[in-house]
């Protein structure tokens, strides 16, 4: 989508001013993400199976499951990570970050088993919750803790949020205690010699012999890894957070690590406290040998009800996403809230269907189903990261940068996972997800307007794609890239600007050398254009060449924009050098027809002494927008002005400052807040800001030299003032128009 194809609904300044709201009554990273996190990887196998895995695999055995589980699901949090940090504004659920990055279609299909086995998973812990509770008070129905269960999570779930949040403080508390209780016991009791390899001897217990007749460390790797799907917890309330790109990392993170900490520490505990035989036989062991046993049943009943409860508050979040986007056919019913802004009709469906599952009194059956939907929903997000890095997008400037092995060992571990775990579920998971693909491509999707990588995607591989990307429902803001038209008239002109031409498109741009042959031109211009086009080759950049036989300048670039704009890497920019003066007149209507054309143009005015300097620092100039310092997604002519220097900055490793004159001190202030949250949402980071009540000459003249000044270019250029102004500021300047195709913002 170009800026000038659709409007924009909403403005940005809208956006902008919600956020600030959120960050009043929002959450944090420690209450918002981390208690969320750590209460559900703290759930049920820690308390009911930990040491029954001690007991199978040893030490040894039950530290590497422990290790290769938490090594699998803190890849995939640290992917999350990478994307949220590099998405604008919104909710940053693992549902949304596969939508945004690879399309409704993919996040649908993946979306919707992924809602269903977060509401499944809410019943398997309130059936954990039953069995703690029936060991405390086994003349109680099984039934009725069950439905009693349900309506306490629902209820408190609808009520409030704020109360959702603060109960889970005091379950936390609970669980802490509940451990404590048991590490306090340690002195008391006959330390137990370590087996640091198990012989994997013990029964299987009831229901979990559909994964396999045999007991071996795969299995039990098996057992324990429902543990990490506790890691979405965080993302799925993001909508409820005052930062969700700081805060889903930094919390998810850290409930990863003090966790880990806690499952490792606590079986070296078992193994030396508690009898092997009684470990293998006895789920509630840790409850045997605690100095108040009573005090870890509670901890079981608090891990398995804030489980449940975290996700009872998270599934219908990510339902009310699905409808929000016309996935179901449900005409938005779910997306109506409360006054406390809860999804009502998408909480109640998500307790219908608890309460039907619960009728079934055992989910063993589908347990490894529910694992298997999670696994691939990791699998995507690693994935997503893995692409985005290959495909080297210019929208893709993630804050949090980590190598490209994080991701892969994180898609490799959860692949691996889901068939080590059952195949046969893994491949039912996978046939589930192409089928409802299958549906979704199939219906007209309305892309959102952050828009997708698929475009871009589909551009990288080669000219056969080009159908499949134009019947993709998305814009090509986010796949934006530079592909330069250079008119060349003496091909000694390229010479000086050609380190210049590859720190403007690389890494994936393009340049298309236009040769502009008259009478008068050398004869081996094509030749010597064509062995320029492989030296740009060599260096990676993708460039094309044309002759064209006009004496006119403006006749032959003209002719040649038109005849280009219909080829599938069509130039989006016009690039130029400043030229003598009695080409002055040709230049500029060559300009403004390439504008009206819809490209846009980057003209350089060099130096005559400095040329392009050290090329370390960039001066962006912004235009005062007073009165009106409203941000919206329609910036004027300043997206390929940041774009730009972003391009060169990163090429040259130097550092980047936005100069801004205004009119008066009334006004600065403004201005700085405008600047500030642009370049915050245009996730550019460690720029310098310069707002100065100052004429614009004067702080022309004054402002820190530069090797290069950006300005915007004026609808009629005026040669003579952008040669003062290269004077004024002692460096190379470029002037540049925005074609309304690039949005720095995206």
């Amino acid at each position: 989508m170009t800026k000038n194809s659709k409007p924009r609904d909403d403005s940005l300044q809208e956006q902008v001013e919600d956020q600030e709201k959120l960050e009043v009554k929002g959450y944090g990273a420690f209450s918002g993400v981390f208690v969320p996190v750590t209460v559900t990887l703290l759930g049920l196998i820690l308390f009911l199976r930990q040491g029954w895995i001690v007991g199978q695999a040893g030490l040894l055995g039950s530290w590497t499951i422990i290790t290769l589980t938490y090594a699998i699901i803190t890849c995939t949090a640290l992917s999350m990570s990478i994307i949220i940090s590099n998405l604008r504004t919104g909710a940053c659920s693992a549902y949304s970050i596969i939508a945004q990055s690879l399309g409704l279609e993919v996040g649908g299909s993946v979306g919707l088993p992924l809602y269903l086995s977060q509401a499944l998973s809410v019943t398997i812990f309130i059936i954990g919750f039953r069995e703690g509770w029936l060991y405390i008070f086994p003349e109680h129905p099984g039934i009725l803790v069950d439905f009693g269960t349900l309506v306490l999570m629902l209820v408190i779930t609808l009520i409030s949020l704020k109360l959702a949040f603060r109960l889970q403080y005091l379950i936390l508390g609970l669980i802490l205690v509940s451990i404590g209780s048991f590490v306090l016991n340690y002195p008391n009791l006959e330390a137990q010699p370590i087996v640091w390899w198990g012989e994997y001897s013990g029964a299987i217990f009831e229901g979990i012999d559909i994964l396999g007749s045999e007991l071996n460390f795969w299995l039990l790797f098996a057992i324990f890894f429902p543990v990490g799907t506790g890691i979405v917890a965080g993302a799925n309330l993001s909508g409820e957070l005052r930062e969700p790109q700081k805060s889903v990392p930094a919390g998810t993170i850290g409930g990863i690590g003090v966790t880990y900490l806690i499952y490792m520490a606590l079986a070296f505990l078992f193994i030396r406290m508690i009898p092997l035989e009684e470990l293998q036989q006895n789920f509630l062991a840790m409850a045997d040998y605690s100095l108040v046993s009573e005090i870890v049943l509670v901890g079981l009943l608090g891990a398995t009800f804030s489980s449940g409860l975290a996700l009872m508050m998270g599934a219908p979040r990510v339902l009310e996403s699905l409808d929000e986007h016309e996935i179901l056919p449900t005409r938005g019913n779910f997306i109506r809230k409360t006054e406390d802004s809860q999804p009502r009709n998408a909480i109640l469906l998500t307790a219908l269907i608890v309460a039907l599952t619960l009728l079934l009194r055992d989910l063993n059956l589908i347990a490894p189903l529910i694992t298997m939907f999670f696994l691939i929903t990791f699998t995507l997000i690693n994935f997503v990261v893995v692409l985005e890095k290959k495909l080297d997008m210019i929208s893709f400037r993630p804050t949090l940068e980590l190598p490209v092995w994080i991701p892969l060992v994180g898609l490799f571990g959860c692949l691996t996972s889901v068939f080590i775990i059952s195949p046969t579920f893994g491949l039912i998971a996978f046939a589930t997800v192409i089928i409802l693909y299958y549906h979704l491509s199939r219906k007209t999707l309305e892309a959102p307007e952050y828009g997708d990588i698929r475009s871009g995607l589909m551009f990288s591989l080669a000219e056969w794609s080009a159908k499949q990307v134009e019947s993709i429902p998305s814009t090509n803001e986010r796949a934006w890239k530079p592909n330069l038209l250079v008119p060349v008239r003496d091909c000694r002109e390229l010479h000086g600007t050609f380190d210049f031409l590859i720190n403007l498109t690389r890494p994936r741009g393009s340049i298309h050398l236009l040769g502009l042959r008259g009478e008068d031109s050398h004869e081996n211009i094509h030749q010597e254009l064509s062995e320029l086009a492989d030296d740009f080759r060599q260096e990676k950049i993708f460039t094309r060449c044309t002759i064209m036989h006009s004496d006119e300048f403006e006749e032959g670039v003209s002719n040649a924009i038109q005849a280009l704009s219909g080829a599938f890497f069509r130039p989006n920019i016009l690039f130029l050098t400043t030229p003598p003066e009695k080409y002055e007149d040709s230049h500029r209507k060559v300009i403004l027809r390439a504008r009206r054309l819809g490209l846009g143009v980057q003209l350089l005015a060099e130096d005559p002494l400095a040329k392009l300097g050290r090329r370390r620092s960039i001066n962006v100039w912004l235009k005062d927008q007073s009165p009106d310092w409203e941000l919206s997604f329609e910036l004027g002519n300043i997206d390929l002005q940041l774009l730009t220097a972003y391009k060169l900055r990163r090429n040259w490793g130097g550092k980047m400052q936005v100069i801004m004159a205004v009119c008066d001190e009334k006004e600065q202030q403004k201005a700085r807040h405008y600047v500030d949250n642009l370049l915050d949402l245009a996730r550019l980071k460690n720029v310098d800001v310069k707002i100065e009540c100052s004429d614009f000459k004067k702080l022309l003249a004054s402002a820190p030299r530069a090797d290069v000044d950006l300005f915007g270019l004026p609808p009629s250029p005026d040669f003579k003032t952008f040669r003062r102004w290269v004077d004024l500021t002692r460096s190379a300047c470029i002037f540049v128009a925005d074609s309304g195709e690039e949005n720095i913002i995206a």
